[in-house]
């Protein structure tokens, strides 16, 4: 369990960290796909049902797996940068508005076309496979009297 841990801990650390590339993602998914591929391979030597770390370890590593795949796949889909997802291939935001102008009289690009949505990630547990999906982001507040909606703006520093 732990040579498997540390298998994907530096899988993400090496390709996936901060500021990434598209080349360094991609190999980081081949990566991941098989440290994936070697959890078919586990085995617990522990079947005690009280206080059973080596299960708890596994069930955990099973879970760190998982998310792993997702968020590198979900990395290396997204092209541009935006926060966490820095990308030194694509340097610029891609919206669905030009925030640098009034949002009058734009119209807004459909959500293939941008990158300000949410990435929803289903996974297959057995063969590994990764499926994408996006939504779009909700700008509005539960209710507006009570807090007022505060529209996108680029940082810039």
């Amino acid at each position: 369990v732990s040579t498997q841990s540390t298998g994907i801990q530096r899988t993400m650390q090496n390709y996936a960290a901060v500021f990434r590339t598209g080349e360094v993602l991609e190999e980081g998914v081949e990566k991941i796909r098989e440290v994936y591929k070697k959890m078919d391979h586990l085995h617990l030597n522990d079947s005690g049902l009280i206080w059973n770390t080596n299960l708890i370890e596994t069930l955990e590593l099973q879970n760190i797996a998982l998310n792993a795949c997702q968020t590198i796949e979900s990395a290396a889909n997204r092209k541009e940068s935006r926060g966490a997802h820095a990308r030194e291939d694509y340097p610029d935001r891609i919206d669905e508005y030009d925030y640098k102008q009034p949002l009058e009289g734009q119209e807004r690009k459909p959500l293939e076309d941008h990158w300000r949505k949410h990435t929803l990630s289903f996974q297959n547990a057995e063969t590994g496979e990764v499926r994408l999906e996006y939504r779009p982001v909700i700008d509005t507040t539960l209710d507006g009297e009570e807090c007022k909606t505060v529209p996108p703006v680029i940082r810039a520093y």
